[in-house]
């Protein structure tokens, strides 16, 4: 999979992909992720890549050129199965959207700024547009972030354990069961009889019956859905 982040600050995205499970999928060779700036295809030698409003209002606009400027560069050097806007004016992020990205060849990201792109980026250049929640950041860096986490981890191969990943939370719409680890018992508080038996069939129904009451307390508005 190859990913290309075009932002207006690749200084502040780099670092999550320099660490953990996303570095290991990188240096594994499953994964690459290419940040090109968008000030690198200004109108101008003054790096100028935002204007304002027409109509008026408070807020600078990124002009469309620079991002068509980008966008026409890196399509015609391969193809490309999606051109995602990071905005917190689309469909929220969720398990579903980061399966199916996971299994596409190439993406493009366009991390959002200011008060936004043009909207002629969106109508004409744009495929999928992705939220990460009902609230706005500065930018869209953060948000490329979350998205290329939730993606990569899902490739064959990062995660040491592949199964690890299918049973994480909404996987099946429902919340993950509890987890326990060493000890068994810890300052009187203790691990399930069921999870010290040795009885996986039993196991498995008890991590069932939890998923399901965590989720129906938890979040019910994710079984409300199905």
């Amino acid at each position: 999979m190859r990913i290309d982040i075009i932002t207006v600050s690749p200084e502040l995205i780099k670092s999550p992909f320099e660490h953990s499970i996303i570095k290991r999928g990188i240096n594994k060779g499953l994964v690459e992720v290419h940040f090109h700036n968008l000030r690198d295809y200004a109108i101008n030698k003054y790096g100028k890549i935002d204007d304002t409003q027409f109509g008026g209002g408070a807020g600078m606009v990124l002009m469309i050129e620079p991002i068509d400027k980008c966008i026409r560069k890196l399509t015609s050097e391969r193809p490309y199965d999606e051109i995602i806007y990071m905005t917190p004016d689309a469909p929220v992020l969720n398990q579903k959207i980061a399966n199916n990205l996971s299994l596409v060849k190439n993406m493009i990201i366009l991390c959002g700024h200011y008060k936004g792109v043009d909207q002629r980026v969106r109508e004409l250049l744009i495929t999928k547009e992705i939220s990460i929640g009902d609230y706005v950041l500065s930018g869209g860096e953060l948000g490329a972030a979350v998205l290329c986490d939730s993606i990569i981890r899902l490739i064959p191969g990062v995660i040491g354990d592949e199964t690890s990943a299918l049973t994480d939370s909404f996987q099946d719409n429902l919340l993950a069961p509890p987890v326990y680890t060493r000890p068994a018992n810890y300052h009187d508080s203790k691990v399930p009889d069921v999870l010290l038996s040795g009885n996986f069939s039993k196991i498995e129904v008890w991590r069932s019956e939890q998923a399901f009451e965590r989720t129906q307390r938890i979040r019910p508005d994710i079984l409300e859905k199905e």
